[in-house]
């Protein structure tokens, strides 16, 4: 059985089901709709939890510890030494896990007994959830959870339409369209047809492919293609529809919702694989420490032990070897703390605490669109502090993503600057005169332009601009809502192409409504319906989209619209002229950062087309290989194209982002750009944000087409950068599969490395990784333009793999999931491609400027606490336990223990805790005011110079040094002394009490040293720690206690009889100087000598006393470039398919009006930003007035170098 009661069957390679055929589909032992993600339940929860806690090394260490303990011979410790702090760590971790799971099986509960009506014996009957079974036909309400996997049968509006909200499946709250097969539709809400209906499917199996789905209908005795617009994912909500009736696909956690909910890769940071191997070694030590002792037991027995027998007889049997076999695993026990198992609990808590900090920051919360920052998980945040290489999106995560219409090119013509009247280029600012749009009552009043010319050439109906504006109103998957006369909202699949359609309308050319087999749109004023006769939709492979459209004259066309590269490869021979004069314009525009597009056309002959659209249908309905099919289809038909011109659209930088990556790379952050963009839009960009610079040394552009001229172009670029070295990768060492890791090389200059996806694919190959990763660490900046998503995901992992060093990619599209799943930080933009960035992300928030902020304040303060706090835990728990090392060469080596045993059992958890947490949660070296003057301060971070094996030993030196001080001196200073009142006090109580009373001084002081930013309530911690040792010793001490248990209390009195005496407080004050004396010496003589640039800065802060103030701004300077710039489509898969299939158009067009009035316009759901109109798929206005914001930390102490300012 499995984990959901299913049995197990082989992997399922085709799904076969039958409607209303219950009896037919359990032979398949489909899964039911019942899921369960809770772990326990009553009887299994305290055997599996225990069983998963004690697969933790620490856990399990400390129940060997404790079945030692259980033997007589061996155990030289009370069992409440062991238990104590074992049953407290399991209880924490079992009550939480506990609550985990009570809230998982609430959950499962209320959604399996959630309730959805089923046709059973031809009538609806509600039934729970977990009932539902694959072939079930239910019928679905409005507002209602989508119950399972379900083939869309009908529904009440036109069209057998249905929207949906998949806010639970990719975070996107925007409704989209689902519309069933005619041949069900006409079904409608009949109890007795869809009782009588038997069709068949014959679909994939279950996968976790939540945009793509493929299967047939066997209906009638034909066949019908399904894809994903005919299916209803579980998880997503019903909207603005009355019902619908569907066939259940799959069931429970066969859906694609639940096979979504695997987990995810476990990311763990650098610090963790460190401890594990210092954790091991911690082990080794501690066998070594009681093989010698136990030697040293043996010794002793066989020298000393035999003048005690007088009054300590040896059993029989018992020779020196059986008692140094006992005495080895005596002293494991006692010397268990060199293995604190409180250390793993404390670091989740500082974790936990730093990862609050980031989401209460109200410098990283975006006021625009309300969206704080938030740490998605708590195990990575002193990772943040080590970051060496940031992956970062282009498209909204350095830019806006609202896209402005800004220029064109038609037949060989630009259009969009403004000239005077000597011909001179003026720069359009605001002031300047804008377009009349007036003769357009259907136009979008929010729409800029500013050059007169097009709207001329427009109305003198020149037949290249109709054709250009025609293309745009016609070749696009917008959908359009009309609430009112006149009043449009369009919904596009990407801010690109409401963009573009918004400028046709305002040009004369208006789209205004469309069924599945036609557009209609207005042509300067004439009402023109064209039937959509098919639709080649946009992928990450074709990069381009067409329409096949009939026009009202019967006349048959094909439109397209793409990137130009794929544009150009695809034009007839004599378009070669008008293409040279295209890509002049191209360069053109790019020198602002334009993100281009081509469009081109060609008419298509009748009988042609009837075949193709034959075979087209043929492979539509095949379940092999359909998309490849389809793509030679594709091809075929999309050639000798004839060229009409391109657009160019504007992509604004974000806020900030400039002085962000200027500010990362003075810490030493290295950025790369990874974009599906083309090469001259992702450079003009790397210029614009300040990745690329004109100072640089070089630019060095990969666009090699073949894996020889890849390597050669690297090479040679390696060359460039070091001439005196051979350009063949040196290899540094090995890991353990024999990865050759590649060190950090210095070079003598700035330099910068752009190369295209066609190269980057030879570069990834595997014969030349090494040549690409070489030349692209020694550079400043990269630039890797026209990449897919996986190629982003490889270079991440090709980063990984040969360099040890911490990434981070950055994103907000679903195309750049792989490459945030891929880096050891992901970091989700919450822009306008959706939620899925952020719902893949381990940090997300709104604007790319706050990765600063992460990084620089928070990151750094969390790897600087948790290094410190490392520190502090090795060191007094090694000298704690050291202690008893060497008090065994004065007890004989009989296992006997140097300190009380409750200070042993409350040593960790309540003497020393809180005060280490509280520096752990609130230390920080300089403010984040300092930190963003200093950005150098991060780079100890990536060099891993505050926790190393290196320190980890300089930590056990120390230890070592410090328990031999705090043995000694105490042992020195009670050795033959008498009390002031002639009494001796050289008992073994009074010594274990002044020991570990100079023990927690000598810690706490060292404590004090180490913390750098004292709070009230750091202090009250290390105080109250301190108060609560002397209540608690002399409570355990007196005379009470003892007579309530007397062999708990042995110790009756010691502490008022010695730490009454003046010479007690000498030994404490001298032993805890003596402590910390050569850490004051070293400290004072590192800075005095070789200061860090943590001391700098912090003399400084010293020095100043107050915060600094805000230095000037800089003033914006305009760039200039002749760098050429384009785009590509968004990353998502086009709405295409949807459109053709009758999946919109929820209600009847209102009645239109067709001439162009000079009456006032009305509004639309778009907002303009620039110079034209900007487009937000959200709909939200994009210059709507926002409330003052507080000026963000960037921008107050953003350092300025220039000293011409």
């Amino acid at each position: 059985m499995s984990f959901f009661g299913v049995r197990k069957k082989e992997r399922e390679l085709e799904r076969k089901l039958r409607a209303n055929d219950r009896e037919y589909n359990l032979s398949f032992r489909y899964a039911t709709n019942a899921i369960k993600t809770s772990k326990y339940n009553p009887f299994t929860f305290l055997p599996l939890n225990l069983f998963e806690q004690f697969q933790r090394l620490a856990n399990a260490y400390f129940l060997f510890l404790l079945a030692l303990q259980v033997i007589p011979q061996i155990s030289s410790l009370s069992w409440f030494t062991t238990v104590v702090p074992l049953v407290l760590v399991l209880t924490v971790t079992a009550a939480k896990d506990a609550t985990d799971d009570i809230n998982r099986h609430r959950s499962d509960n209320q959604v399996n007994n959630r309730k959805v009506q089923v046709l059973i014996d031809r009538k609806l009957r509600g039934e729970k959830w977990m009932n539902v079974q694959v072939g079930d036909v239910i019928r679905l309400e409005n507002n209602q959870f989508v119950t399972a996997d379900i083939l869309l049968l009908s529904s009440s509006e036109p069209l057998s339409l249905v929207y949906i909200e998949t806010a639970e499946l990719d975070g996107e709250t925007n409704l989209k369209v689902r519309q069933a097969l005619t041949v069900t539709g006409d079904l409608g809400e009949d109890v007795e047809k869809l009782a009588d209906f038997n069709g068949e499917v014959r679909c994939e199996p279950p996968n976790n492919r939540l945009d793509r789905f493929t299967g047939t209908l066997s209906c009638g005795g034909q066949k019908h293609p399904l894809d994903n617009g005919k299916v209803l994912l579980r998880g997503c909500t019903l909207r603005n529809t009355q019902w619908c009736f569907g066939l259940v696909l799959f069931g429970g956690p066969e859906t694609k919702l639940m096979q979504n909910c695997g987990k995810s890769s476990f990311k763990r940071t650098s610090i963790d694989r460190l401890m594990n191997v210092l954790v091991l070694c911690i082990f080794g030590f501690l066998a070594f420490m009681c093989t010698v002792l136990a030697i040293g037991n043996c010794f002793w027995e066989l020298n000393e032990g035999s003048t005690f027998t007088a009054f300590l007889p040896r059993q029989d049997g018992n020779e020196a070897t059986f008692s140094a076999f006992l005495t080895f695993w005596s002293y494991v026990i006692i010397l268990n703390t060199m293995v604190p198992i409180s250390l793993y609990v404390s670091v989740e808590i500082i974790r936990l605490g730093n990862s609050f900090y980031i989401d209460w920051d109200r410098k990283m919360y975006h006021a625009a669109n309300d969206t704080p920052a938030e740490a998605r998980t708590t195990t990575l945040n002193e990772e943040l502090g080590q970051v060496k290489y940031v992956f970062s999106d282009k498209t909204g995560t350095l830019t806006q993503n609202v896209m402005t219409f800004n220029k064109c090119s038609i037949h060989g013509k630009s259009y969009g600057d403004v000239f005077d009247y000597s011909g001179q280029r003026l720069e359009v600012t605001e002031h300047t005169e804008k377009v009349d749009f007036s003769f357009n009552s259907l136009a979008d009043p929010r729409f800029v332009f500013h050059d007169h010319s097009l709207v001329e050439e427009v109305k003198l109906e020149n037949p290249e601009v109709h054709a250009f504006f025609r293309l745009l109103a016609l070749c696009h998957t917008v959908m359009a809502e009309e609430k009112r006369e006149g009043e449009l909202v369009y919904l596009a699949q990407s801010p690109d192409e409401g963009a573009l359609v918004t400028a046709a309308r305002n040009f004369g050319f208006v789209f205004r409504s469309r069924t599945p087999d036609s557009v209609s749109i207005v042509e300067m004023g004439r009402q023109r319906s064209y039937e959509l006769l098919n639709i080649l939709d946009f992928n990450n492979v074709r990069k381009r989209m067409s329409v096949i459209v009939r026009s009202p004259e019967g006349k048959l066309s094909l439109y397209c619209k793409g990137a130009d590269t794929i544009i150009y490869e695809r034009l007839h021979q004599s378009c070669s002229k008008l293409m040279d004069v295209t890509t002049e314009h191209l360069n053109e525009f790019a020198g602002e950062g334009l993100r281009t597009l081509a469009l081109a056309y060609k008419d298509l002959d009748e009988e042609y087309f009837d075949g193709w659209k034959r075979r087209h249908h043929e492979v539509s309905t095949s379940l092999d290989c359909r998309e490849d099919k389809l793509d030679e289809l594709y091809e075929e038909i999309e050639k000798d194209l004839l060229l009409l011109g391109a657009t160019a659209v504007e992509d604004k930088l974000q806020d900030g982002v400039p002085q962000t990556i200027e500010q990362l790379s003075k810490a030493d952050i290295k950025t790369w750009i990874l974009t599906g963009d083309k090469q001259e839009t992702a450079e003009n960009i790397g210029y614009s944000c300040n990745l690329l610079r004109e100072e640089m040394n070089e630019v060095f552009v990969v666009s090699g087409n073949s894996p020889e001229d890849v390597r050669r172009e690297l090479r040679n670029a390696l060359h460039s950068m070091k001439p005196e070295e051979d350009p063949v990768f040196p290899p540094e060492r090995t890991l353990g599969n024999g990865v050759e890791v590649m060190a950090d090389e210095v070079v003598n200059g700035e330099y910068g490395l752009v190369i295209n996806g066609r190269s980057l694919a030879y570069a990834l190959e595997r014969s030349t990784e090494l040549d690409f990763l070489r030349a692209a660490c020694m550079c400043r900046a990269v630039i890797c333009c026209r990449v897919t998503p996986l190629q982003k995901a490889q270079v991440v992992e090709l980063v990984k793999k040969y360099k040890r060093a911490v990434t981070l990619a950055i994103g907000d599209g679903a195309n750049d999931v792989s490459m945030i799943k891929a880096a050891h930080i992901g970091v989700g933009i919450s822009g306008q491609e959706g939620m899925q960035a952020v719902l893949s992300s381990d940090y997300s928030f709104a604007q790319f400027r706050f990765l600063e902020r992460l990084l620089l304040v928070h990151g750094r303060w969390s790897y600087l606490r948790m290094c410190k706090f490392l520190r502090y835990f090795f060191y007094k728990n090694f000298t704690f336990t050291f202690v008893h090392f060497w008090y065994a060469f004065f007890c004989g080596f009989s296992a006997q223990t140097v300190y009380d045993e409750w200070f042993i059992t409350l040593y960790n958890l309540v003497y020393t805790a809180l005060p280490v947490l509280g520096m752990s949660l609130f230390d920080q070296d300089v403010n984040d005011a300092w930190s963003f003057q200093h950005p150098q301060l991060y780079v100890p971070g990536q060099l891993n110079l505050y926790f190393s094996k290196k320190a980890f030993f300089k930590c056990a030196l120390h230890s070592g040094y410090c328990s031999l001080v705090i043995f000694f001196i105490p042992y020195a200073a009670v050795h033959d002394t008498v009390r002031g009142d002639g009494k001796d006090v050289a008992d073994y109580q009074s010594f274990a009490l002044l020991t570990q009373t100079c023990l927690l001084f000598a810690v706490t002081i060292q404590l004090g040293l180490e913390m750098s930013y004292w709070t009230a309530v750091n202090t009250f911690f290390v105080l109250g720690s301190l108060a609560m040792y002397f209540a608690v010793t002399f409570t355990m001490y007196s005379d009470g206690m003892f007579l309530t248990l007397p062999s708990a209390f042995p110790f009756i009195g010691t502490g008022r009889n010695s730490l009454n005496q003046p010479n007690i407080w000498l030994t404490i004050l001298l032993t805890s100087i003596l402590c910390v004396l050569p850490v004051v010496t070293y400290r004072f003589l590192f800075i005095q000598l070789c200061p860090t640039i943590n001391d700098k800065v912090m003399f400084k802060v010293r020095q100043a006393k107050a915060t600094p103030p805000p230095p000037p701004r800089r003033p914006r300077i305009r760039r200039t470039s002749s760098r050429r710039s384009g785009y590509a489509f968004s990353h998502a898969q086009g709405y295409g398919d949807l459109v053709t299939s009758s999946r919109f158009l929820r209600r009847p067009a209102l009645p239109r009006s067709s001439g162009f009035a000079h009456a006032g316009r009305t509004t639309t759901s778009f907002s303009p930003m620039g110079r034209s109109a900007g487009y937000s798929p959200t709909g939200r206005p994009q210059n709507a007035k926002v409330a003052a914001v507080e000026v963000t930390s960037l921008q107050m102490y953003r350092p300025i170098q220039d000293p011409a300012l």
